[in-house]
C-alpha cells in the first residue's frame, strides 16, 4: 500500500510513520507549511508548523530512510483557518482552529492532493480509531488511552474521508509508550513537549491577535438583568467563559467574581454574571456532519441517548439527541439546511458558546459533529436582554 505520512515534526506522527514502515508499505512522509513566516521557532510547547518543526519531520523521515517533502498549504490555510478564526469572533462565535484544520486541511487538501498522486491512505499520528465491521463500512472510534484521546477534533471526518485514514496510534495503551518506541527507534524527537497552544497565535495573546486584524469598538458591559456595569475595548475579542479582563472596576454585589455569558455583536455589548449562569442544558447545532454511515435515528428525527462532548480535553456528558429539519425562514429564497441537532443534556456544561462544535458519541463511536449556534440555560434566559 502507498501511504502518505503527515509529519508534524511531533513524536506522535513520527511514531505513526514508523509503523507503517515496519508494517510494509511503501511511505513517503510530507510536512505541510502552513505559516506565512517560515522563521517562526517554536518556544517549548506554544505553536507548531515551524521552521523547527520541519527539521523534526526532515530528521524523522531520515533516520526512517524514506522520501521527504514539503508542501506549501500557507494560502489554503489562511483562508480557510486563519480568516475563518477572525469571520468567527467578528460574528460573535467561538471556533475551534484545530478542527477546522483537519476539517479543510489536513483531510480535505491534503487528502484530495494525496489520493491525486496515486496514494491509498494518508497517516497521521492521531489518537483515534478507524474502525471497519464485516461489511466493509468505516466508522470513527475513541483510541484505546481516552486521555490522549483526539476523535473530538475528527469528528469532522465523513465517511468517504475515512475510507483513507490510518491512524497507527489508535491502540496504544498511553503517550508514554509512544515516547519509548520513538527512543529505541532512535527518533531525535522522542521528548518533545507536545503543543498546546493555537498554532498561529503562540504567544496566546488572542485579544491582541484579532485586535490587528478587525476593528474593535468600544461597548457596554451588563449584567444578566440589562444593568449597566461599564465599558468594553470590543466585544468581538472576548468570550463566553471568560473571566479575566472585564475590567468593570467595581464588585458584584456578593463580592464573587463575573463571567462573560453572552457576546452580542450586533449592539456590541458583552454580558456578565456570576459563575453559576454559565451552565447550559440545551444546545442547538447547525450544519451537522456523519463520521461514517447516519444513524437510523437521524432520518426518523428520533431522540437518541447518547454522550456530547464540546471541546477537545473536555469530558462528555450523556444527553438526549435528535436530528432535525429546521424550521424554514419565512421569506428564505434559498434551500434551508437538510439537518439541524437538538441535544438535551443530563449533566450541565458550563461556558458553551456559539461557534464551538459538539461532536456526538454512542459508546465509543464518533456518530458525527454540528457547529453550536444556540446553548440554553435553564436557569438564565438572554432574552429578558432583549429591551435592555
Amino acid at each position: 500500500m502507498r501511504v502518505l505520512a503527515a509529519m508534524s515534526g511531533g513524536v506522535d506522527s513520527a511514531v505513526a510513520a514508523a509503523r507503517a514502515v515496519e508494517a510494509g508499505h511503501d511511505v513517503v512522509g510530507v510536512h505541510l507549511a502552513l505559516s506565512r513566516m517560515p522563521g517562526t521557532l517554536r518556544t517549548g510547547s506554544r505553536g507548531c508548523c515551524t521552521l523547527e518543526d520541519s527539521n523534526d519531520a526532515f530528521r524523522a523521515c531520515d533516520t526512517l530512510g524514506i522520501p521527504f517533502y514539503v508542501w506549501d498549504f500557507s494560502e489554503r490555510f489562511k483562508a480557510d483557518v486563519v480568516d475563518n478564526f477572525v469571520e468567527e469572533y467578528a460574528a460573535g462565535r467561538t471556533p475551534n482552529p484545530c478542527l477546522r484544520c483537519n476539517e479543510k486541511i489536513k483531510f480535505e487538501a491534503l487528502l484530495d492532493k494525496a489520493m491525486a498522486l496515486g496514494f491509498d491512505a494518508v497517516v497521521t499520528g492521531h489518537y483515534a480509531k478507524v474502525v471497519r465491521d464485516d461489511a466493509g463500512t468505516v466508522s470513527l472510534h475513541r483510541a484505546a488511552d481516552w486521555a490522549k484521546d483526539q476523535s473530538y477534533v475528527l469528528g469532522v471526518l465523513r465517511e468517504d474521508q475515512l475510507e483513507h485514514c490510518w491512524f497507527p496510534l489508535a491502540d496504544t495503551p498511553s503517550k508514554a509508550q509512544v515516547r519509548a518506541e520513538a527512543e529505541r527507534r532512535g527518533l531525535s524527537v522522542a521528548a518533545k513537549p507536545d503543543s498546546h497552544d493555537i498554532c498561529f497565535i503562540p504567544d496566546g495573546d488572542t485579544r491582541g491577535f484579532l485586535a490587528e486584524r478587525m476593528e474593535l469598538e468600544p461597548g457596554r458591559i451588563v449584567d444578566q438583568d440589562g444593568q449597566d456595569l461599564g465599558q468594553h475595548p470590543g466585544a468581538r475579542a472576548f468570550t463566553v467563559g471568560q473571566r479575566k479582563g472585564l475590567s468593570i472596576g467595581h464588585p458584584a454585589p456578593d463580592g464573587k467574581p463575573r463571567f462573560v455569558l453572552q457576546i452580542r455583536p450586533k449592539e456590541n455589548k458583552v454580558v456578565v454574571g456570576p459563575k453559576a449562569l454559565l451552565d447550559v442544558d440545551r444546545l442547538h447545532g447547525i450544519r451537522p456532519s456523519f463520521a461514517g454511515p447516519a444513524p437510523a435515528q437521524a432520518a426518523q428525527g428520533s431522540w437518541t441517548e447518547a454522550m456530547v462532548q464540546v471541546r477537545a480535553h473536555g469530558d462528555p456528558v450523556p444527553a438526549r439527541v435528535r436530528w432535525v429539519a429546521p424550521t424554514p425562514e419565512e421569506g428564505a429564497e434559498v434551500d434551508q439546511p437538510a439537518l439541524e441537532v437538538e441535544a438535551e443534556l443530563v449533566s450541565t456544561l458550563a461556558g458553551v458558546a456559539p461557534g464551538q462544535s459538539m461532536v456526538i458519541y454512542i459508546g465509543s463511536r464518533v456518530v458525527g459533529q454540528a457547529t453550536i449556534s444556540e446553548a440554553h440555560s435553564s436557569a438564565w434566559s438572554p432574552s429578558a436582554l432583549a429591551d435592555a
